[in-house]
């Protein structure tokens, strides 16, 4: 029999993240012959743990909505806390393969966690699906056991450098963003965009990603009519209220962890107005998005954003996967056959399917933060359909050019 698991009990749990970095979430008793394993790496400590609450909560709200059933089987599901750096993420992916014999993993968050253990996942042949959004993991060192169901980092900086170009009309700007790969790579895509439509990036700036203090890098603003953000976490929060306080009212763009949903309730007036780009926003009037949100709000009274909904989506991938196999989950290259020929039309993101690297394709929403009847909403302002990893460039050439990474795109002199 389940036991009911109430919101005090898993942010209890969330907080003592650290010391009970492996959780088992107990499941339904149903008849059914071996479970189904679904393991996830996830952070619930650290700068990224607000969005690794979030990735949790997705999955819990998905099984939950399944009574912890896929393909026909029961689901054991592993949560194991990475503590948000690349030996930790490695540790805990060996753990969830050799210890608890996982059939699928979901995660990590962070680009650089998933960098670490890509050769493990490859070599031990477990089906991995991931929110981290390293760029090369699906175009130049694939992995034939990865998928990627949300995007990866510059998927949603293409279109937000499109729109911030043609329908902002900004000209000149200053990108800054924490200094690692997902950083490098949203300000990378949105150059190469931003640029390509007659703009200019003036200045790139690159924090930590422990920065309790971003003045010295807001006294650096300037010579710009716009601002591109890119941080992730809990950081999106600190920074806007200082750039309010630093008296700095350049227009601010940003992509799918920069102005997340779920941010909202936690954002004050200096929000207002920010523009970011996502592959899912909480105003898609779908039933699947509708009925996301409801379970979500009923689970833990809270507004889901892109986590949540990316790790709800990816079990949503999971569950088709499994389907098409029949329930069956031993012979991984079958498994993650299935998985990468999935297509959906029912997902709270919209329709998405899968290039042959394994990455999303489907809609990225700009989005506008406004107050509504006193809270703070995101209002989808532009939809960009069928949006790929290579946006509207040829693939081959893409492939070609290095990595965005912290110097490339270069800054024109």
């Amino acid at each position: 029999m389940s036991r009911k698991i109430t919101r005090r009990k898993f942010m209890a749990a969330t907080a003592a993240g650290a010391a009970l970095a492996t959780f088992r979430f107990p499941t339904p008793a149903i008849a059914q012959a071996a479970p189904f394993k679904l393991g996830l790496l996830t952070v619930k400590t650290g700068p990224l743990a607000q969005g690794g609450i979030q990735m949790e909560q997705g999955v819990v709200t998905y099984l939950k909505e399944k009574n912890y059933t896929m393909g026909g089987r029961k689901v054991d599901f592993i949560s194991a806390d990475t503590g948000g750096n690349p030996a930790g993420a490695k540790t805990k992916a060996q753990e969830l393969v050799e210890r608890d014999k996982v059939d699928v993993i979901l995660g990590p968050l962070a680009a650089f966690e998933l960098l670490a253990i890509t050769d493990y996942i490859a070599q031990a042949k477990t089906p991995l699906l991931s929110l981290a959004a390293a760029e090369d993991m699906t175009q130049r060192r694939p992995n034939p056991y990865f998928l990627r169901a949300s995007a990866c980092s510059s998927q949603a900086m293409h279109p937000m450098a499109d729109y911030a170009a043609k329908e902002l009309k900004l000209k000149r700007i200053v990108t800054i963003s924490e200094d690692f790969a997902f950083g490098y790579e949203q300000m990378g895509g949105f150059q190469q965009t931003f640029e390509g439509n007659g703009g200019r990036i003036v200045k790139k700036l690159w924090p930590p990603i422990v920065t309790p203090d971003y003045t010295p890098y807001l006294a650096q603003i300037s010579d710009c009519d716009g601002v591109c953000q890119g941080f992730a976490g809990s950081n999106p929060l600190r920074f806007m209220k200082q750039y309010a306080a630093a008296g700095l009212k350049y227009p601010v763009v940003t992509g799918e962890t920069g102005g997340d949903d779920a941010l909202l309730h936690s954002f004050g007036d200096e929000a207002i107005g920010m523009y970011s780009c996502c592959p899912y926003t909480a105003d898609l009037q779908n039933e699947p998005n509708k009925r996301f949100i409801s379970e979500m709000e009923a689970n833990y009274h809270a507004l889901p954003g892109f986590y949540a909904a990316g790790l709800y989506v990816n079990c949503q991938v999971v569950d088709a996967a499994l389907k098409a196999t029949n329930g069956k989950s031993d012979n991984k290259e079958a498994l993650m056959k299935a998985v990468r020929a999935v297509s959906l039309t029912d997902t709270p993101r919209g329709p998405i399917k899968f290039d042959h690297f394994g990455n999303v394709i489907g809609d990225f929403y700009v989005r506008k933060v406004e107050k509504v009847n006193g809270k703070l909403v995101n209002k989808t302002v532009k939809t960009y359909h069928n949006v790929s990893q290579f946006w509207t460039y040829d693939e081959k050439k893409f492939l070609q050019q290095p990595v965005y990474s912290r110097d490339y795109p270069p800054l024109k002199s």
